[in-house]
């Protein structure tokens, strides 16, 4: 390359972030698994890979802190946030109409996931698409 110096170490450390991120792709949404020897088959597990990959961006986005920047989000694995989010013990009672879940006492990120629950419940069409769940609304 014949650009300057400066511009060859972001173009090679874009590079490297993005490979990252097709590592993690591959080992913890399931991307690298090809279950059939058919193209049409092996395209749709490919399209529900990326669809998990997407959702978790999105579950990590609901789930920050009002205050925190668009700059400032740190990456969170698919695995971690599945750790955190999906794997809880929790117990579903059902009494007099109403339904509820209870967390262990040893839950840590538990005032995190309620908030990524309350915040999920609030989505609702608006007049212009979805109306924002948080103030204030990345942009």
């Amino acid at each position: 390359m014949d650009d300057p110096i400066y511009f060859v170490i972001w173009f090679y450390g874009q590079r490297g972030g993005a490979e990252n991120l097709i590592k993690e792709a591959n080992n913890d949404a399931g991307l690298a698994a090809h279950p059939s020897s058919r193209f049409d088959v092996n395209g749709n597990h490919f399209q529900l890979a990326m669809l998990a990959y997407n959702l978790n961006w999105w579950l990590m986005l609901f789930s920050r802190e009002p205050q925190t920047a668009v700059t400032e989000l740190r990456h969170t694995t698919l695995a971690t946030s599945r750790l955190r989010f999906l794997f809880v013990a929790a117990k579903i009672w059902r009494h007099a109409g109403r339904t509820g879940v209870s967390y262990s006492d040893h839950y840590e990120e538990q005032g995190m996931f309620q908030r990524l629950m309350d915040r999920l419940r609030r989505v609702a069409p608006s007049a212009k698409g979805y109306a924002p769940v948080m103030a204030p609304a990345l942009r």
